[in-house]
Protein backbone atom coordinates (compact mmCIF):
# COMPACT_ATOMS: atom_id res chain seq x y z
CA UNK A 1 0.00 0.00 0.00
CA UNK A 2 1.43 3.56 -0.84
CA UNK A 3 0.43 5.88 1.82
CA UNK A 4 1.85 8.94 0.56
CA UNK A 5 -0.12 9.23 -2.48
CA UNK A 6 -3.39 8.18 -1.02
CA UNK A 7 -4.86 11.30 -1.69
CA UNK A 8 -3.72 11.44 -5.53
CA UNK A 9 -5.19 7.88 -5.71
CA UNK A 10 -8.78 8.38 -3.76
CA UNK A 11 -9.08 11.71 -6.46
CA UNK A 12 -8.77 9.18 -9.43
CA UNK A 13 -10.83 6.59 -8.16
CA UNK A 14 -13.64 9.19 -6.85
CA UNK A 15 -13.35 11.17 -10.36
CA UNK A 16 -13.25 7.42 -12.63
CA UNK A 17 -16.69 6.68 -10.55
CA UNK A 18 -18.06 10.20 -11.19
CA UNK A 19 -17.54 9.33 -14.48
CA UNK A 20 -19.12 5.97 -14.51
CA UNK A 21 -21.69 6.88 -12.53
CA UNK A 22 -22.92 9.80 -15.56
CA UNK A 23 -22.15 7.09 -18.27
CA UNK A 24 -24.87 4.80 -15.95
CA UNK A 25 -23.19 2.58 -14.26
CA UNK A 26 -25.61 1.97 -11.63
CA UNK A 27 -24.18 -0.16 -9.13
CA UNK A 28 -20.95 -1.07 -7.27
CA UNK A 29 -20.36 -4.02 -9.75
CA UNK A 30 -19.73 -2.02 -12.52
CA UNK A 31 -18.53 1.42 -11.62
CA UNK A 32 -15.25 0.47 -9.88
CA UNK A 33 -12.38 -1.84 -11.20
CA UNK A 34 -11.36 -5.17 -9.61
CA UNK A 35 -7.95 -3.03 -8.39
CA UNK A 36 -9.63 0.41 -7.09
CA UNK A 37 -11.54 -2.13 -5.35
CA UNK A 38 -8.80 -3.52 -3.75
CA UNK A 39 -7.04 -0.08 -3.10
CA UNK A 40 -10.52 1.24 -1.30
CA UNK A 41 -10.32 -1.57 0.76
CA UNK A 42 -7.07 -1.89 1.89
CA UNK A 43 -7.48 1.28 3.90
CA UNK A 44 -11.44 0.40 5.13
CA UNK A 45 -13.49 2.00 1.72
CA UNK A 46 -15.85 0.30 0.70
CA UNK A 47 -17.16 0.63 -2.92
CA UNK A 48 -20.47 1.65 -1.75
CA UNK A 49 -18.78 4.46 -0.20
CA UNK A 50 -17.93 5.99 -4.01
CA UNK A 51 -21.17 4.53 -5.33
CA UNK A 52 -22.94 6.97 -3.08
CA UNK A 53 -20.11 9.69 -3.62
CA UNK A 54 -20.51 9.53 -7.63
CA UNK A 55 -24.74 9.24 -7.10
CA UNK A 56 -24.95 12.48 -4.54
CA UNK A 57 -21.72 14.13 -7.47
CA UNK A 58 -24.00 13.61 -10.63
CA UNK A 59 -27.96 14.12 -8.77
CA UNK A 60 -26.69 17.44 -6.78
CA UNK A 61 -24.42 19.36 -8.71
CA UNK A 62 -21.35 18.27 -7.51
CA UNK A 63 -22.43 17.63 -4.26
CA UNK A 64 -20.85 16.69 -1.01
CA UNK A 65 -17.24 17.35 -3.94
CA UNK A 66 -14.29 15.05 -3.94
CA UNK A 67 -13.02 17.57 -1.02
CA UNK A 68 -15.19 16.72 1.07
CA UNK A 69 -15.27 13.23 0.22
CA UNK A 70 -11.44 13.12 0.58
CA UNK A 71 -11.73 14.71 4.20
CA UNK A 72 -14.39 12.15 5.48
CA UNK A 73 -12.08 9.31 3.89
CA UNK A 74 -8.58 10.31 5.13
CA UNK A 75 -10.42 10.34 8.98
CA UNK A 76 -12.11 6.88 8.30
CA UNK A 77 -8.63 5.63 6.50
CA UNK A 78 -6.64 6.70 9.87
CA UNK A 79 -9.10 5.10 12.17
CA UNK A 80 -9.12 1.94 10.09
CA UNK A 81 -5.13 1.90 10.06
CA UNK A 82 -4.73 2.64 13.49
CA UNK A 83 -7.61 1.46 15.56
CA UNK A 84 -8.75 -1.63 14.15
CA UNK A 85 -5.66 -2.34 12.59
CA UNK A 86 -6.62 -2.95 9.12
CA UNK A 87 -9.19 -4.73 10.28
CA UNK A 88 -12.89 -4.12 9.16
CA UNK A 89 -15.93 -4.23 11.38
CA UNK A 90 -17.95 -7.32 11.83
CA UNK A 91 -20.97 -5.51 12.69
CA UNK A 92 -22.86 -3.09 11.12
CA UNK A 93 -25.58 -0.42 11.93
CA UNK A 94 -29.25 -1.47 12.20
CA UNK A 95 -31.17 1.71 10.29
CA UNK A 96 -34.40 0.60 12.16
CA UNK A 97 -32.43 1.80 15.54
CA UNK A 98 -31.76 4.95 14.21
CA UNK A 99 -33.64 8.42 15.57
CA UNK A 100 -36.31 9.77 13.49
CA UNK A 101 -35.03 12.43 10.48
CA UNK A 102 -37.34 14.91 12.71
CA UNK A 103 -36.36 14.20 16.22
CA UNK A 104 -34.01 16.75 17.88
CA UNK A 105 -31.70 17.86 20.96
CA UNK A 106 -31.26 21.12 22.46
CA UNK A 107 -33.53 21.96 19.61
CA UNK A 108 -31.38 21.35 16.80
CA UNK A 109 -33.74 18.53 14.59
CA UNK A 110 -31.45 15.61 12.89
CA UNK A 111 -28.66 15.71 15.36
CA UNK A 112 -30.12 12.62 17.58
CA UNK A 113 -29.98 10.74 13.88
CA UNK A 114 -26.41 12.10 12.62
CA UNK A 115 -24.61 10.91 15.67
CA UNK A 116 -24.88 7.16 15.51
CA UNK A 117 -24.35 7.50 11.80
CA UNK A 118 -21.15 9.41 11.97
CA UNK A 119 -20.15 6.57 14.38
CA UNK A 120 -21.07 4.04 12.02
CA UNK A 121 -18.98 5.75 9.55
CA UNK A 122 -15.30 6.18 11.24
CA UNK A 123 -16.09 2.42 12.23
CA UNK A 124 -17.23 1.09 8.38
CA UNK A 125 -20.28 0.33 9.99
CA UNK A 126 -22.60 2.32 7.63
CA UNK A 127 -25.31 -0.49 5.84
CA UNK A 128 -24.93 -0.19 2.71
CA UNK A 129 -28.66 1.71 2.30
CA UNK A 130 -27.12 4.73 4.46
CA UNK A 131 -24.35 8.00 3.87
CA UNK A 132 -22.91 9.71 5.84
CA UNK A 133 -23.13 12.89 3.56
CA UNK A 134 -25.99 12.36 2.58
CA UNK A 135 -28.41 15.45 1.39
CA UNK A 136 -29.62 15.25 4.99
CA UNK A 137 -26.64 15.08 6.67
CA UNK A 138 -25.08 18.30 4.04
CA UNK A 139 -28.59 20.16 5.05
CA UNK A 140 -27.48 19.61 8.51
CA UNK A 141 -24.16 20.26 8.48
CA UNK A 142 -24.74 23.68 6.23
CA UNK A 143 -27.17 24.82 8.90
CA UNK A 144 -24.61 24.69 11.40
CA UNK A 145 -21.65 26.03 9.58
CA UNK A 146 -19.91 22.23 9.67
CA UNK A 147 -17.22 20.48 7.93
CA UNK A 148 -18.60 16.93 7.39
CA UNK A 149 -14.42 15.80 8.12
CA UNK A 150 -14.57 18.14 10.88
CA UNK A 151 -17.62 16.30 12.53
CA UNK A 152 -16.56 12.71 12.09
CA UNK A 153 -12.79 13.70 13.81
CA UNK A 154 -15.10 15.20 16.97
CA UNK A 155 -17.03 12.04 17.02
CA UNK A 156 -13.70 10.26 17.10
CA UNK A 157 -12.51 12.30 19.96
CA UNK A 158 -15.34 12.00 21.69
CA UNK A 159 -16.63 8.29 21.12
CA UNK A 160 -17.95 7.44 24.17
CA UNK A 161 -19.45 11.42 25.09
CA UNK A 162 -22.63 12.10 22.91
CA UNK A 163 -22.97 15.08 25.45
CA UNK A 164 -19.55 16.56 24.41
CA UNK A 165 -20.76 16.31 20.68
CA UNK A 166 -24.03 17.94 21.32
CA UNK A 167 -22.52 20.60 23.11
CA UNK A 168 -19.97 21.49 20.31
CA UNK A 169 -22.43 21.42 18.14
CA UNK A 170 -24.77 23.96 19.90
CA UNK A 171 -21.78 25.96 19.97
CA UNK A 172 -20.73 26.14 16.85
CA UNK A 173 -24.42 26.69 15.41
CA UNK A 174 -24.44 29.89 18.06
CA UNK A 175 -21.42 31.47 16.70
CA UNK A 176 -21.92 31.28 13.07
Amino acid sequence: MKHYDFAKTFRAIYDNAVAQYAKGARDTATLLSAEEKAFLSANGITAQHLYDYAEDHNNYSGEPGPENALGIELIRRDYFLNVQAGKPSSTLLDESKLPAKTDSVRGIEWLPRIIPKVKAKLRGELPASLMYGCGGDRKFLKAHDILPAELLALVWRHLDNDAAIIDWVVQRSAAK
